[in-house]
Formats: C-alpha cells, structure tokens, sequence
C-alpha cells in the first residue's frame, strides 16, 4: 500500500509537468525497490513459522516424554502396589497359619498338661501302692496276749491264718498250724502265745499228751508271760484228764505260789479242791 501511494505521487509531478525521462527513471527506481521489503516480509514470516513449529514440536516431544516417564511411574508403581499387595497376602496367609499352629500348639499343651496330671495320678497311685507293699513287707509292730513286739508280714499273716482256723473251732487244722508256724519261725514274738494256744488246740482235739508238752515248753520258757497262769491251768487240766492227778495237783499248787492274784489262781484253787 505504502508503494502504491508513492506511485501516484511520483505521476502526479510527472503531471505537473516533469521531464519524461526523470519520470521514467522514478518509476523504474520504485518497480526495483518494491519487492525488496515484500521479501524480507516473507521471510521473516517463515523464520517465524519454522520456529514456532519447531518449538510446538520440542514442547509435544517433551509432552510425549513427560506422558512415557508418567507410564514408566505409573507402571512402577503399580507393579511396586502389586509386590506389596502380593507381600500382604502372603503376610496375611503366614498370620493365620501362625495363628493356627499357636491353636494347635494350644491344643497340645492342654492334652500334655491332662497327660501329665494323668502321669501324676499313676504315680501317686503307684508310689502308694508301692508304699503298701513296701509297708506289708517290712516288720510291724504288733501286740498279742499283752506282749508288743515286730513281727515280719509273713509272721503276721501264718499267725492270722493259724488263730483264724482255732476260732473257727477247727481244733486239728489249727493244731497244724500253729506247729508250722513255730517250725517257720522260730525265735519269733508270736512263740510264747503260739505254745499257749497250740496247747488249748491240742486239749480241745483231745490230745491231751501233746497238750501236755506244749503247756510245760511254754509255762518253763515263759514264766513271765501274761498267759503264763492260764497256761498253767490248762497244763494241770491237761494233766487230769491224762490220768495224771498227782502231776495236776502239784500243778495247782504251783500256780497259787507263783501266780496267787491271778484269776487262774483262783480257778486253780477250786480246781485243787475237786482234785482231793
């Protein structure tokens, strides 16, 4: 436009009258030097272009790297949320199957604890059991006919057996037992109390002989026993019914001098009185 108008100015001097050829000579001039400012118009527009295209395409690279290193993240992270998500579980399942081993660990310490309290009443039960036998094996203390003294089980029970059989009123049997038992144990605490009721045995079996020696072994070894008396007594009775009434008067006669407040005395006394 700035052109154009130049132009017509130079037209109108030539119109008031300019040479021909100054007017020729301005018009060539403005036709050279026109186009020149047209080009460097025209590039500095594409100048501009290009950089504003290359800067558009610096800014979607960047964009298009920001938006892969966003992915590359997101992608990390989502593969980290997985790891731990995995990690997790996995602690999750670890817990539980802690938690039941700890119940069952639970479990069998309740049956090892009702175990060893079962284990504890065995062998409270065995050691008592065991203290019984041990009790029945070792010499006790006993007290026969008014005599203490310890007497092994196996006295205990013979002896037992022996009067079991004389209460009963089997005379023979406990004849029999009664000698096994001064046989098997001799020198024992029961021996004293074993010739004195060996003696009655045999008197109520109506061996009156053997009644006879049982009597005297034990009224001669024992002369201090608390059946001493009954035991003299029974010899003199013995002696009677032998046929023996002198020997059962002299009898008689020793039990009142050696045993006069005893009730045998006594029974002795209207004993003797019979004999005469």
């Amino acid at each position: 436009m700035k052109i154009l108008t130049q132009a017509r100015r130079a037209e109108e001097r030539a119109a008031r009258g300019a040479p021909a050829v100054l007017l020729a000579l301005a018009t060539a001039a403005l036709l050279a030097a026109a186009p020149a400012p047209a080009q460097a118009q025209l590039f500095s527009d594409s100048e501009a272009r290009k950089a504003i295209l290359d800067l558009r395409a610096r800014i979607a690279a960047d964009q298009e790297q920001s938006q892969r290193q966003l992915a590359e993240l997101r992608a990390q992270q989502e593969e980290q949320l997985a790891a731990l998500r995995r990690s997790l579980l996995d602690l999750d399942g670890r817990l539980a199957q802690l938690r039941e081993e700890l119940r069952a660990l639970r479990g069998d310490n309740e049956s090892l604890r009702r175990d060893l309290a079962e284990l504890q009443r065995r062998l409270a039960d065995g050691n008592q059991a065991l203290d019984e036998r041990l009790r029945q094996m070792e010499p006790q203390q006993v007290n026969v006919d008014g005599v203490a003294f310890q007497a092994s089980p196996a006295e205990r029970r013979d002896w037992d057996d022996a009067m079991g059989k004389l209460r009963q009123g089997d005379f023979a049997a406990a004849a029999g037992a009664l000698a096994r038992f001064l046989e098997q144990h001799p020198g024992s605490g029961y021996e004293a109390s074993a010739r004195f009721w060996l003696g009655n045995a045999l008197y109520g079996k109506r061996d009156y002989k053997g009644a006879v020696a049982a009597l005297r072994a034990m009224t001669e070894a024992y002369p201090k026993h608390p059946k001493a008396p009954e035991a003299m007594l029974a010899l003199a009775n013995s002696l009677a019914e032998s046929k023996d009434s002198a020997g059962a008067r002299r009898t008689l006669q020793e039990l009142l001098q050696r045993y006069p407040g005893s009730e045998a005395a006594a029974a002795g006394k209207e004993r003797l009185a019979a004999l005469r």
